[in-house]
């Protein structure tokens, strides 16, 4: 079996992902994709474009790997929901009243994040499973307001079928070459990244300037 050369950090990764792959077929892809939305240290950029690549060697049809794929994204993302729903709205009022003032959150923020998640929060599981990091997180929120479970499962199944879908066609496109996708989504992971980090910042920065402004009055 030959598998293109990878960077050395990822290659008994690799090994292992092509291993199960092999094995398992479609349910390996599956799988591998439900952990990774479960747990991120396993990478998408790896799993998707070498069963993209696979598939274009022939050894399994480009459409029932996608299929896989999106199954594997919905078993993780309903995970996570889980997870979110376990938590629950009281429990995290009560962490945000409780821990909220070491982060300068209060309960107010907590409301208005809840508002707006029940208004946009269709769109916001559809656009954050195209994105790294964010399309596995956004379903915890989605578990915790208790979002309509066949609003959710639409979104996410669409959502996820995009991301892999590009992903494993990029892998099928590049051939002997798959491996050159995950340096484009690091690229693109670093951005995001950075988007939430500097999000963040700006949220405390308005939190500190609004208590100063308050405590001149």
């Amino acid at each position: 079996m030959f598998v293109a050369p990878v960077p050395a950090i990822f290659s008994g990764l690799t090994e292992r992902v092509t291993d199960i792959i092999e094995r398992l077929g479609y349910t390996g892809i599956a799988g591998l994709i439900a952990l990774e939305n479960v747990f991120p240290p396993i990478p998408s950029e790896i799993i998707l474009p070498l069963a993209g690549f696979m598939a274009g060697r022939g050894d399994f049809w480009l459409p029932a790997v996608v299929l896989a794929a999106t199954i594997g994204s919905v078993i993780g993302a309903l995970i996570l929901y889980a997870v979110g729903a376990l938590v629950g709205d009281a429990r995290l009022r009560w962490l945000v009243n409780r821990y909220g003032r070491l982060l300068g959150v209060r309960e107010h923020d907590l409301d208005r994040a809840n508002s707006w998640f029940d208004r946009y929060g269709a769109v916001a599981v559809f656009f954050g499973r195209l994105m790294p990091v964010i399309r596995s997180i956004v379903s915890i929120p989605a578990g915790i307001r208790r979002m309509p479970l066949g609003r959710f499962l639409l979104y996410t199944a669409i959502g996820s079928t995009i991301w892999n879908g590009v992903l494993i066609g990029l892998g099928w496109i590049l051939g002997d070459n798959w491996d050159a996708v995950g340096d484009y989504v690091s690229y693109f992971q670093y951005v995001v990244i950075l988007a939430i980090v500097g999000a963040v910042g700006v949220f405390f920065w308005r939190r500190r300037v609004s208590k100063m402004v308050a405590g001149r009055r």
